[in-house]
């Protein structure tokens, strides 16, 4: 098989996983490949464009962060390739595996041995009169806020072209299951559980609202969510997956759906309930009460 390697910016601990992982893969008998833009090519591995990536390889290793998973999905969800995240990050919310299950994670995942979760991902369409709509997806979130200066922007959200408030905050997040942990959930948004157990749905979340009585909101992904300026104020950026940014002026538009193509990802042995108590200090249960519970979950299902 052709193992695609993503690798996080800062590429020292990345660098030394890589040149463990390729030989390893070579002598399986698989073909690694890396990209030009990534610039680590330990000998036996194959190099090409990154945007050619997806469509060159049949699985895909990030090596680092949750930003790396970001990139990794743009690169391969379209084309439907799978991805095992390789945490060399802090949070780790999304790359799922310790570096040293790496090899064990990456070898079951190859023998088809790894259990895969699809996570929704958004369609992000910009339009600005005059010029064609650019399309970019999003497996976290896209935002639309006050760019470099500290003050206050009024904008309109529409869902399904019905009209929703103004709001005059210093931005809006429009984030799918998946992003509802990260700035959607810094901003005071809701938790939305993503996955088989979770919902399809986007959350709209003002960012520091000067109407203390805006609140999120949680929408079905089948709709269509539009935002535009309420007046004319410049300086405001949109960006996707913090992985591109655009200006955004009065007249232009910004219309949010779910993608076609969700990202598939090798899951870990960790629930996501699991990970939001590791990650987010929630409380644990005790030792007796957690023993009590299996020893009841034994009994029942004998």
């Amino acid at each position: 098989m052709r193992v695609g390697f993503i690798l996080k910016p800062d590429k020292t601990e990345a660098g030394a996983l890589l040149e463990d992982l390729v030989p390893w893969l070579r002598d399986q008998g698989h073909v690694p490949v890396v990209t030009t833009e990534d610039q680590l090519a330990p000998a036996g591995t194959e190099i090409v464009p990154e945007d050619e990536l997806g469509a060159s390889v049949d699985l895909a290793v990030a090596l680092g962060g949750d930003g790396t998973m970001l990139r990794a999905a743009r690169l391969v969800s379209d084309h439907e390739r799978p991805v095992l995240g390789v945490n060399l990050g802090q949070l780790g919310f999304l790359a799922g595996f310790a570096p040293g299950e790496a090899k064990s994670a990456l070898g079951a995942a190859l023998a088809n041995q790894l259990r895969t979760t699809k996570r929704m991902r958004l369609a992000v369409t910009f339009k600005r009169a005059g010029a064609e709509p650019v399309v970019r997806c999003a497996l976290n979130d896209c935002v639309l806020h006050q760019g470099a200066l500290a003050r206050l922007v009024e904008i309109e959200a529409f869902v399904d072209n019905e009209f929703v408030a103004s709001y005059r905050a210093d931005g809006v997040i429009v984030a799918t299951p998946t992003g509802s942990t990260a700035y959607n959930m810094a901003a005071g948004g809701p938790i939305v559980v993503p996955g088989k157990l979770g919902l399809q749905a986007m959350t709209l979340t003002p960012i520091c609202a000067h109407a203390l009585t805006n609140r999120p909101l949680v929408i079905g992904s089948d709709a269509v969510i539009r935002l535009q300026l309420g007046h004319d104020v410049r300086g405001v950026m949109l960006t996707v997956d913090a992985q591109w940014g655009h200006s955004f002026l009065p007249g232009d538009v910004v219309e949010v759906t779910a993608a076609e193509k969700p990202l598939i990802m090798f899951a870990s042995e960790q629930s996501f309930f699991d990970v939001m108590r590791e990650k987010l200090h929630w409380g644990a249960r005790s030792d007796a009460r957690a023993r009590a519970a299996a020893q009841r979950g034994t009994k029942g299902g004998s």
